[in-house]
């Protein structure tokens, strides 16, 4: 019988470390929509993103260039096209299909679906298939995000290329995060990583703010709380915890805590904005609890 090296022993996990990461997941997940609330009462949404992708990466980038090994053009290009998928197609394609009239709650819908075509896309991509119990925990923490939903769903009369955008940006991210768990070339630090990302998609929404006329942001109260909200919430919290978790987990396991994303966000409007909560929203919310449960149970 051959005896592996103690340093070949891959250090035992904590049980807590998986709903502890999930936890911070969903907070960080959902809180987006508090920042994106606050800032874009004053500003467009290419300004909003610029600035928030602009200041991630400029806080980022002096820990980037300090901390970790060199930065190598080899290396960085990867990151770039990974950031051109994750931070500005995902979100700016979300952004422009509502502008073009895509009802808000639709969209929602969608982008929370990224965990259902994960799942699809590990097993043929990764090697990495759900159990049963899991496929039947998706199903269920699907149904439970429907009813949370239900009430705010419409079609709207935008036109068609709008809905498939909608569609093609939650695919685009499900492929960003189903990749870059397979490639071990792109385990570069986090820090490192989501700084190339912010400074990535900084450029490409700065283009975008450009051809609509100006980047000043607004010097408001409210843009400002956004800007906080979104930079350190949004963006640090959420991806960095995101990243680090598909360095540990199977993707398809990772992603399933997003599925709470809606009904937290609903919690969030309620205690910051007053928005009002249905019985429904309750009911979704305990149908998505379970189903999650039963996803990520090993």
């Amino acid at each position: 019988m051959t005896v592996l090296p103690a340093a070949n022993v891959p250090p035992p996990r904590s049980p807590l470390l998986l709903p502890v990461l999930a936890t911070l997941l969903i907070i960080g997940w959902s809180s987006g929509f508090v920042g994106i609330r606050y800032a874009s009462e004053e500003a467009s949404v290419a300004i909003l993103l610029f600035w928030r992708t602009l200041l991630s990466g400029l806080i980022l980038l002096p820990f980037a260039l300090a901390f970790g090994p060199r930065m190598r053009l080899a290396a960085v290009l990867p990151q770039m096209a990974f950031g051109v998928m994750a931070v500005f197609i995902y979100p700016g394609g979300f952004a422009l299909a509502i502008e073009q009239r895509v009802p808000t709650g639709l969209v929602a819908l969608i982008s929370d679906l990224v965990p259902l075509a994960i799942a699809a896309l590990s097993q043929p991509l990764l090697g990495e298939g759900l159990s049963g119990r899991q496929w039947l925990g998706t199903a269920i923490a699907v149904t439970g995000v429907l009813v949370v939903s239900f009430d705010s769903l419409s079609f709207g009369t935008a036109p068609l290329w709008a809905y498939a955008l909608t569609i093609g940006s939650m695919l685009v991210f499900a492929v960003t995060s189903v990749l870059r768990r397979g490639k071990a070339s792109l385990n570069m630090p986090v820090h490192q990583s989501l700084c190339i990302h912010s400074l990535t998609g900084a450029v490409l929404f700065g283009i975008c703010g450009l051809f609509q006329g100006s980047l000043e942001p607004p010097l408001t109260r409210e843009f400002a709380i956004g800007m906080v909200w979104l930079v350190l919430i949004g963006t640090f919290l959420a991806y960095a915890v995101y990243y680090t978790m598909l360095r540990l987990y199977p993707v398809a396991q990772v992603s399933a805590a997003i599925y709470l994303s809606p009904p937290l966000t609903m919690l969030w409007a309620w205690m910051l904005f007053s928005e009002p909560l249905t019985t429904a929203m309750f009911i979704g919310l305990a149908v998505t609890l379970i189903g999650v449960w039963l996803t990520l149970r090993d």
